[in-house]
Formats: C-alpha cells, structure tokens, sequence
C-alpha cells in the first residue's frame, strides 16, 4: 500500500522506517540527523508554503510534510474515526 504524504506525494509504507512529529527536531541527534541528510540532499520539503509537522523517514530520503503525525497514522491503519 501507499501512504499519501500531502501534495502529489506518496511513498510505499514497508519504505518507511518511522514518522515522526516536527517537535521531535529539537533533539540534538535528530538535529544532527537532519543536518547529515539535509547535507547531501536527501530531504524533501512537501509544500513550503505550509509549516512542516511531520518528519517521515524512508529508506531513500525524508520528507518533511504539513500532514500532522496523527493524520499519517490513521492512513497507514486505516482508522477514520
């Protein structure tokens, strides 16, 4: 199955290792993470106009989406309740 990450953006879910939320960055090891990725272009900014709430790391690169941790989880599990 897909996941939809927002705008036309969609990624395979046994891709993804995790998601997490954006107040999660303040870590310094995912600050450092982020830099270390940021560094050689592995991260994808999905719609800048909106804030960034989620972090969702993959295999291949990490997308920053305006779609809330919550949200994504209820896609993956399909719990609309």
């Amino acid at each position: 199955m897909f996941l939809h990450l927002g705008d036309d953006v969609v990624v395979w879910n046994k891709d993804i290792i995790m998601i997490l939320n954006e107040e999660i960055e303040t870590s310094i090891l995912t600050r450092e993470f982020f830099k270390n990725m940021k560094g050689v272009g592995m991260v994808q900014v999905i719609n800048s106009k909106n804030k960034g709430k989620s972090f969702i790391v993959t295999k291949r690169e990490v997308f920053i989406s305006f779609i809330s941790c919550r949200t994504l989880k209820k896609r993956i599990y399909g719990v609309y309740k």
